[in-house]
């Protein structure tokens, strides 16, 4: 049986789709297949279908909140996610930054944009829609900053990530991280173990 497209939508501005990507390459390594990265602009998601961040959504429910840390921390632990770090400046507006993940598939540097993006936010706790603060995350990583970030202008670049932020919601995606194995939709970093199921059920 052919191995299923198995697909990641994220944003940078979810701690949980961080998470996932640290765990995504032992998934892969396991099942031999290979999670496609799709950016979407998480914001646009929740204005589109009504969802809210859970800090919003959840924050008058008492005890909810503090059982989501709970589970933050079993799953860093569980993974050994010890360069994990909550970002001080969280909500982050990623709108430029998700449009520069748009403008990296185009210049052939993605891989290195995502990890240094997820890096920047979630390891290293920088402010990360400040576009000074976010030019020299990516001259440090070696990445091509100026041409990035005059690239989130570039007409074609924004109508890309609206394009896919709305295929999304389309297919009934309502947060971030979201995974397809095939037609299969599965949320949340606490699905992975059902997405490594799935692709293993299907070989």
């Amino acid at each position: 049986m052919a191995m299923p497209d198995v697909r990641f939508l994220f944003d940078f501005g979810s701690p949980n789709a961080y998470l996932s990507h640290r765990v995504i390459p032992a998934i892969e390594a396991r099942t031999g297949a290979k999670f496609v990265y799709e950016p979407v602009l998480l914001g646009g998601v929740f204005k589109a279908t009504g969802n809210r961040s859970p800090m919003e959504a959840f924050g008058a429910i008492k005890g909810k909140l503090a059982y989501e840390a709970l589970e933050t921390r079993r799953f860093v632990a569980r993974h050994g996610l010890t360069r994990y770090a909550p970002n001080p400046h969280f909500p982050v507006n990623t709108l430029a930054i998700m449009r520069g993940a748009v403008a990296a598939q185009t210049l052939g540097v993605f891989e290195a944009y995502v990890e240094a993006m997820f890096v920047a936010m979630w390891e290293r706790g920088l402010k990360m829609d400040d576009l000074a603060v976010a030019a020299a995350a990516l001259s440090e990583a070696g990445l091509p900053a100026t041409d990035l970030l005059s690239l989130t202008q570039n007409a074609a670049i924004k109508e890309k990530l609206v394009a896919n932020t709305a295929a999304a919601v389309d297919q009934g995606v309502f947060g971030s991280p979201t995974f397809f194995v095939g037609d299969e939709m599965y949320f949340g970093k606490d699905r992975l173990r059902d997405v490594e199921e799935a692709i293993a059920g299907s070989n």
